[in-house]
């Protein structure tokens, strides 16, 4: 008898010092995550001064922060950020709206999905910026052309992400509407929608980062204005260490967006896993 409590003691004793273990291996991680980038940082400019790396390409991050507090006291980098964000904005609702509709309807009518299904399938793969030319010949070089190369990126995401959503509900719950008397309209809405929700979000989130990966492409050929304009105008001067503060404000951008997103999606979709 004495034996099996000590038995039955040592095993409880092993598991939580194995408890222990994890829960410290886990909260390591998590100390030191937030200090990686300074970290990588600070060997980039130790790298750069001592000439491990070569200065041309890789300038110290602290002469990189030199041109971008130049270029902000100046105001350039304000006005080509809120000219990016604008041409983003007025995009992801373009593309996010028509996307959100079509996904939810091929996902739940199947005689739309096997009509419409392989027209869709067909556009996916053609890059979208390959199409740029094309919409610069019928849009112009102004605004027009821009949002749409960024609502057609969207489009993609967000609706494919959203008829998966719809795909993967359970048919019983279409089911109970239609015995309930549930119009089209309010299964819709109040079935398929809720159901896509998490999937929505998902496409939202990788649009948002598409969306950035488009306008920048974009902004080097057809704009005066805008991150990419500058990446590419610093790139036609050599001016290296403006290149890298577009390269670092787009990806600010595109992270800040993500994060609001996320943000939106805890608030509106608490059941979410993700």
């Amino acid at each position: 008898m004495t034996t099996d409590v000590k038995q039955g003691s040592a095993a409880v004793h092993e598991q939580l010092v194995q408890r222990l273990r994890t829960h410290r291996s886990g909260r390591i991680p998590k100390i030191i995550g937030p200090f990686t980038p300074l970290l990588l940082l600070v060997i980039w400019e130790v790298a750069s001064r001592s000439g491990m790396l070569d200065a041309r390409f890789f300038p110290p991050p602290t002469s990189i922060v030199g041109t971008f507090a130049d270029l902000v006291m100046a105001g350039t980098l304000q006005s080509h950020v809120l000219a990016t964000l604008s041409r983003v904005g007025v995009g992801l609702i373009l593309g996010a709206v028509p996307g959100l509709v079509l996904g939810i309807a091929l996902g739940a009518v199947p005689w739309l999905r096997a009509l419409f299904g392989p027209v869709f399938a067909s556009l996916l793969p053609i890059p979208k910026i390959a199409i740029l030319p094309l919409l610069l010949l019928i849009f112009g070089l102004g605004e027009a052309s821009k949002w749409v190369i960024v609502a057609i990126g969207v489009f993609f995401y967000v609706f494919y992400n959203t008829m998966g959503g719809v795909l993967q509900t359970q048919p019983i719950y279409f089911d109970v509407a239609r015995s309930s008397g549930a119009s089209r309209w309010r299964t819709w809405t109040t079935v398929a929608l809720p159901a896509a929700l998490p999937s929505i979000f998902t496409g939202l989130k990788l649009a948002v980062g598409g969306a950035f990966v488009i306008i920048a492409a974009s902004e080097f050929l057809g704009s005066r204005t805008g991150i990419g304009y500058l990446i590419w105008s610093a790139w036609g001067t050599f001016s290296v260490a403006k290149m890298f503060v577009g390269i670092v404000t787009i990806s600010l951008l595109g992270y800040l967006a993500g994060l609001l997103v996320a943000r939106l999606e805890r608030r509106l979709v608490p059941w979410s896993r993700q």
